[in-house]
């Protein structure tokens, strides 16, 4: 009887070790840009990005909207701009208010939708019609201006595609360039970088 407590208390404390080992394991392990060296993004052999998934659980940093009736109706980007940030770049944001290479954001576009609610008149989103990405990579857009690539997943009419091609750098590298306040970025119009940055008064 003595022999089979003993043997239990031994199982007992070995499941309990076993435990902590793996939950200090868990938490000892990198995020997903440390593993990759801040790249957290894939492309195929086609040099086509592929999908990220789950951004929409990373961090938000604005929805900028320019609507037609405010451009007299032919706004350029007439649809809300969801934009997100990888967590692991926003930090470093944070800590140094620049973005490391490797970054990555990524654009949802929603159409305007109703214009009328409860509360008032004003913009109200509809429904998801679009999907880009943004990314920083001296190594593979060393020949880009500032090293920065833009992505569509865009299908009108149906889902995002599993895959994006870069659009051509005078498409966006060049507005960016002339009229982004952050390092090809519109910091401008993400309250969400603008607070976090540091040193800012």
């Amino acid at each position: 009887m003595h022999d089979q407590i003993l043997t239990r208390i031994h199982s007992t404390t070995l499941g309990v070790l076993g435990g902590l080992v793996l939950l200090l394991g868990f938490l000892a392990t990198p995020s997903i840009a440390e593993k990759k060296g801040e790249r957290v993004y894939s492309f195929n052999a086609q040099g086509e990005l592929i999908q990220p998934q789950g951004y929409r659980e990373w961090i938000y940093v604005g929805t900028p909207v320019t609507p037609n009736e405010l451009n007299n109706g032919k706004a350029a980007f007439p649809e809300f701009h969801n934009v997100y940030i990888h967590p692991d770049h926003f930090k470093k944001w944070k800590k140094t208010g620049a973005f490391p290479d490797g970054t990555i954001l990524m654009k949802e576009l929603v159409s305007v939708g109703s214009k009328q609610a409860v509360s008032g008149s004003g913009y109200f989103m509809g429904e998801f019609i679009g999907l880009e990405a943004t990314i920083k990579d001296s190594r593979r857009f060393k020949s880009e201006p500032g090293q920065w690539a833009y992505f569509s997943f865009t299908r009108e009419g149906k889902k995002p595609a599993k895959t994006g091609k870069a659009f051509p750098a005078d498409k966006c590298n060049f507005c960016h360039q002339a009229f982004a306040k952050d390092d090809w970025v519109f910091t401008q119009y993400y309250p969400v970088l603008r607070a976090a940055k540091p040193g800012r008064k």
